[in-house]
C-alpha cells in the first residue's frame, strides 16, 4: 500500500502531534499547525492520534496510489481532485491502484491533512517524525527535508479498519474573520490598563509575513511599557508585543526562547484556527481563563478516548 508524489506543491511535510522533551536542547516540539484537522484524520482510520501525516500547505500536491489503500483527508478544502472529480475534506477515500489525488489552491483554509490506514512511515527524530527544516529534523528520512517528487508514502503498518464518518458538528469552518482565545501572562497585568483594552477592542489583519514559525499581525499598535526582557522560554502560542507594538502568535515551530513581552498565550484548539488563515484574514483576541482552557481542552480530547 503506498502513494508516490508526482507533484510537489508550496509545501507538503510529515507530522505527528509533537517533539516533546527536547526544549532544554534547543529543539522546538513543532506538530501539525492544526492539530483538531490532525486528530480527527486519524480518528477516521481507526490510528493512534499521534501517527504521522501529511501537512499540505496551499495545495498543487499531486500523489498517485501504487497499491490499493485507504487515506483520510481533512482540514482546508484545496480544491482536491480523484481522478479529476472533486471531491471534498473531512472523509476517508479507498484507492486503487493507478488513482490520482491531486490539490488545487485554497478554496476555505489553508492547510489540508492526509493519514494512511497505519500511520505514515519515516524515520523518526528524537522521538517524532515532526519535520523541521532549520533544525534538519523528521520528515521521511529524519533530515528535516520537505515531500518532493518521487517520494514513496506508505504506511508503517499494514492493517484494516472500520469505516467511520465525521460527526458533522466536528467540522470546522475556516472563516475569514477568527477570535481567538487568550490565556494572560505573567507580564499582563505591567502592560498599562488603556494598551490592554486596545489590544482586545481592535482587530489586527494577517501580513504575508507568515510560516509555521510564527504569524505577524498588522493593526493597532500596542505600547507595552516593556523596554526588554530577559530572554525566555517560549510557551506554543505566546503573543509577543515587540518594539513596533505589532503583534507576533509564535506557532508550532517557533524558536524555543525570545526576549520580546508576552500579553499572553493563544488557546492551543483556537490556534489551529489561525493555522489555516491567510493573508488578508482577520484576527481579534477575546479573554480566557485556564478552567475554559482546561474544560475546552478535555471534551476535545474525550471525542477520541
Amino acid at each position: 500500500m503506498s502513494l508516490v508524489v508526482v507533484k510537489t506543491g508550496l509545501l507538503a511535510q510529515i507530522h505527528d502531534r509533537g517533539r516533546y522533551g527536547y526544549g532544554a536542547h534547543g529543539l522546538t516540539h513543532s506538530g501539525p499547525m492544526d492539530e483538531v484537522a490532525h486528530c480527527w484524520a486519524n480518528w477516521l482510520l481507526d490510528n493512534p492520534l499521534d501517527s504521522a501525516s501529511l501537512e499540505i500547505t496551499y495545495g498543487q500536491l499531486g500523489l498517485e496510489c501504487q497499491a490499493a489503500c485507504s487515506v483520510a483527508l481533512t482540514g482546508a478544502d484545496l480544491g482536491a481532485t480523484l481522478n479529476g472529480r472533486a471531491i471534498k475534506p473531512w472523509r476517508r477515500l479507498d484507492l486503487r491502484p493507478g488513482d490520482q489525488l491531486c490539490f488545487a489552491t485554497p478554496v476555505q483554509g489553508m492547510r489540508a491533512c492526509l493519514a494512511l490506514i497505519g500511520g505514515i512511515q519515516c524515520k523518526k527524530s528524537f522521538g517524532s517524525a515532526c519535520t523541521v527544516k532549520r533544525e534538519k529534523v523528521g520528515g521521511m528520512l529524519g533530515d528535516g527535508s520537505a515531500i518532493k517528487v518521487g517520494d514513496r508514502i506508505a504506511p508503517e503498518q499494514s492493517r484494516q479498519a472500520a469505516r467511520r464518518s465525521m460527526p458533522e458538528w466536528a467540522i470546522p469552518t475556516y472563516r475569514r474573520s477568527i477570535e481567538l482565545g487568550l490565556i494572560p501572562g505573567y507580564q499582563f497585568s505591567v502592560i498599562p490598563a488603556l494598551q490592554r483594552a486596545l489590544f482586545f477592542s481592535g482587530q489586527y489583519r494577517v501580513t504575508d509575513k507568515i510560516d509555521r514559525m510564527g504569524y505577524r499581525l498588522k493593526g493597532d499598535a500596542i505600547e507595552t511599557g516593556i523596554n526588554g526582557i530577559v530572554s525566555e522560554g517560549i510557551a506554543l502560542g505566546s503573543v509577543q508585543i515587540p518594539s513596533d507594538g505589532q503583534p507576533i502568535v509564535l506557532m508550532r515551530d517557533r524558536q524555543t526562547i525570545g526576549g520580546y513581552p508576552k500579553i499572553g498565550t493563544v488557546f492551543s484548539l483556537d490556534l489551529a484556527l489561525l493555522g489555516q488563515a491567510m493573508p488578508g484574514d482577520w484576527v481579534s483576541f477575546k479573554l480566557m481563563d485556564v478552567a475554559d482552557a482546561e474544560n475546552r481542552r478535555l471534551l476535545f480530547e474525550r471525542n477520541f478516548a
